[in-house]
């Protein structure tokens, strides 16, 4: 069951969002050679318990930390550690923030010194996916419209797209219906309406779509040790257009 949100969830939601993206960007100025993925994790905990939140990953399902920080070729899920940024490493940087009872959740793939192009090329694509995949969340879409304009900018740019791993509702819980996947043909699925808030996630590698779990079962990595990139927001569908909630002062695309 899709939870459509009221126009004060969508609100809250807002609120928790910019909590989401102040912290992202606390961790992206504090991202340099040397720093550890454990420092990260305490920055993050501690700026969002003093802005009165909760990091909603810790905790959920056992998992340890408030962030998810995954190096390189970890595509999602990374438990933080004492592996230290080098210059050159893509980070991605994953985070649920709750709020009053709402959630936000958002993630970010951060480069760390001067990177390769390549490597550039791939995050400049992945934000270029999940744009494409927000301007889609219009009322009277449907879902699969977001999965297609996700995997076109993607699979033309000579990337793969991670099948594997879903989008999904996200607000009154962390993982809500319906999930939305970043493949597909468009015009199926779900007509989206005007209330429904969705986390759109493109998760894609420079190689192989194929990707393996860990033996701590949360981390997950792409199986030939290509290169991933994770970005996401949480997005309203609004009938004056997507309304992006992560971002400062919850943008509204037109």
């Amino acid at each position: 069951m899709i939870i459509r949100k009221s126009a004060a969830e969508i609100e809250g939601m807002a609120r928790a969002g910019e909590l989401v993206y102040e912290t992202l960007q606390l961790v992206a100025e504090h991202l340099e050679p040397g720093v550890s993925m454990l420092e990260l994790d305490r920055i993050a905990d501690e700026h969002i318990a003093a802005s009165g939140g909760y990091p909603t990953s810790k905790g959920y399902k056992g998992f340890p930390a408030a962030l998810c920080v995954s190096p390189n070729s970890m595509v999602v899920h990374g438990i933080p550690t004492e592996y230290r940024a080098r210059e050159g490493d893509l980070i991605s940087v994953d985070l649920g923030v709750t709020l009053n009872g709402l959630v936000a959740d958002s993630a970010v793939t951060l480069p760390v010194g001067e990177i390769d192009p390549e490597a550039q090329r791939l995050l400049d694509v992945c934000q270029e996916a999940l744009a494409a995949g927000i301007e889609q969340a219009q009322v009277d879409n449907h879902l699969s419209d977001i999965s297609h304009a996700v995997q076109t900018v993607v699979e033309e740019a000579g990337f793969s797209v991670v099948r594997s791993l879903v989008g999904h509702g996200v607000g009154r819980s962390y993982h809500e219906d319906p999930q939305i996947p970043n493949y597909g043909p468009p015009g199926r699925g779900p007509v989206l309406q005007s209330g429904m808030t969705l986390a759109i996630e493109p998760m894609i590698t420079a190689g192989s779509a194929d990707v393996y779990v860990h033996d701590d079962d949360w981390s997950i990595s792409s199986v030939d040790s290509s290169l991933a990139a994770h970005f996401e927001h949480t997005v309203a569908v609004t009938a004056e257009g997507p309304r992006v909630l992560t971002k400062a002062g919850a943008a509204l695309l037109r």
